[in-house]
């Protein structure tokens, strides 16, 4: 089980990195986190919902994803209020301060059948705890830390980010706030992040292990390597600055933007430079060779908060002035004419409001969500092309006049104008399929003027399969696993 001092600490990356690791020593790592809070989700095989963090550790392990490697998720939409999530099916919604009253019950009870769906791989379990252990307040009623590892009888690892500062505090104190019956659960203490020569940390080293008794199983150095982020905050904090790239794209960066792993294939692309842009950003778009209006979680208070900002108004003068624009689940939902909402699914009440007039579509909000994987084909802006995803939204979007088609070959998934400027699809993940990801680029690059790049190249999960493989090679090199994997 790999523990952290602190949320951010680089659990979930060094849990997929062990797995990658177990896998090339012949094991089979099975990874396991028991709640999540996230609103960057993956849909697996089944239609189920879980974190991507788990669906990645599951690709670095060799597995397909399956809900029940994160039986609790948890997807926070506003006002101190969260979706419960179980086993992939959504549960109901709870507000913070009931949560454990009403959920902690079944909320065990989930991770316990998830975990008996994980074993049942007969592989070695591989866990990620969430934020600190040690969070008094709620220890008692913690669900995925000790009260897992305990049960569990596991070896953990606790990892400290030195980049952030005081790692000696996060450590010691951490320990000296761990109960009797909990510590022996601690095998050793891992230092991420580390920068510049390990050898001038060797005193630090010495004085923890004097200190805790605890081995210091290694001193991981800052990896350089990109992967998706579990925190939308994480956004801010990467922006990846590419002075001599081609192409500048922006991506609004919504109150609630989900899935924004979606946009991970593009950040990879050497030759573009993606932006995020708060939505009280103010200036001219028009610099920018494309804007993406990502998924949400909260639709309509997210439209609100660009009508608010005055950022719907940037958004239609960008493309009447020719300006291109493709739009993904939620941001395609702003996108249309109308949303209408009988439920009071987005809101309290019901109602219905006015889009931002972009695309002809009208999306009707319904209880039951459209959860599924696609494969299928694109008509734009290369004909025939294989695109794969998901669809994770609530709604069905229909279109309203005759000047947009299909972007895809099964309807009701994507649409795009007629002039082809202004494009929307329902499909999470389209920008992995590596060869529409570059005809859509080369197609942006033609209006610039700039040669084509090559459309022969491999889907994102290639890049992204490299990149573990990487993360993999730095664990074993700094890293001793060996007292975590002791019988």
């Amino acid at each position: 089980m790999v523990l952290g001092t602190s949320s951010g600490v680089g659990k979930s990356l060094i849990t997929a990195g062990l797995c990658r690791l177990l896998r090339r020593r012949g094991e089979r790592p099975v990874p396991f986190k028991g709640q999540n809070m996230s609103l960057n989700a993956y849909v697996d095989e089944e239609g189920g919902e879980m974190a991507y963090a788990q669906a990645l550790q599951a690709w670095a392990a060799g597995l397909k994803p399956c809900s029940a490697m994160n039986p609790v998720l948890l997807k926070p939409q506003g006002q101190s209020r969260s979706e419960v999530i179980h086993l992939g099916q959504p549960v109901g919604v709870s507000r913070a301060e009931t949560y454990y009253q009403n959920w902690f019950r079944p909320g065990w009870l989930a991770i316990r059948q998830g975990l008996a769906i994980c074993q049942e791989q007969e592989g070695r379990l591989v866990i990620e705890g969430a934020g600190s252990p040690v969070e008094m307040n709620l220890q008692a009623r913690d669900l995925t830390n000790l009260r897992l590892a305990q049960f569990l009888r596991a070896r953990c690892v606790l990892v400290a980010d030195i980049e952030r500062g005081g790692v000696f505090a996060q450590i010691i104190g951490t320990l000296q706030l761990l109960r009797p019956v909990e510590r022996p659960l601690i095998a050793g203490l891992l230092i991420n992040r580390f920068r510049g020569q390990r050898s001038l940390f060797e005193g630090g080293r010495l004085w923890l292990e004097q200190q805790t008794g605890l081995p210091v199983l290694g001193v991981l150095s800052w990896l350089g390597e990109r992967f998706p982020p579990e925190d939308s905050l994480d956004l801010l904090e990467r922006q990846n600055r590419k002075p001599n790239a081609d192409l500048r794209i922006a991506v609004i960066r919504l109150p609630s933007i989900s899935n924004f792993s979606d946009f991970d294939p593009l950040v990879a692309e050497t030759t573009v430079q993606v932006d995020w842009l708060q939505p009280t950003t103010t200036g001219s778009l028009d610099h920018y060779d494309a804007v993406l209006l990502p998924g949400s979680k909260q639709t309509v208070a997210d439209l609100k908060a660009l009508q608010a900002a005055n950022m719907d108004k940037g958004l239609q003068n960008y493309v009447a002035a020719g300006g291109v624009l493709l739009a993904i689940c939620g941001g395609l939902q702003m996108a249309g004419q109308v949303l209408r909402d009988f439920h009071g699914l987005e809101a309290e009440t019901p109602e219905q409001v006015k889009g931002l007039g972009l695309l002809p579509l009208l999306t009707t909000f319904a209880p039951n969500k459209v959860r599924r994987q696609w494969s299928t084909t694109t008509t734009w802006p290369e004909p025939g092309e294989p695109c794969t995803g998901f669809e994770l939204h609530r709604g069905q979007t229909v279109a309203l006049a005759d000047d947009v088609q299909p972007l895809y070959g099964e309807p009701g998934l994507g649409w795009v104008s007629s002039c082809g400027r202004v494009a929307g699809t329902y499909l999470h993940g389209c920008f992995e399929a590596g060869p529409w990801r570059r005809h859509w680029l080369n197609w942006l690059r033609h209006r610039r003027g700039l040669p084509p790049l090559p459309t022969t190249i491999a889907h994102h999960s290639v890049q992204r399969d490299c990149l573990l493989d990487r993360l993999a090679d730095a664990l074993a090199e700094d890293v001793n696993v060996e007292p975590l994997l002791a019988d």
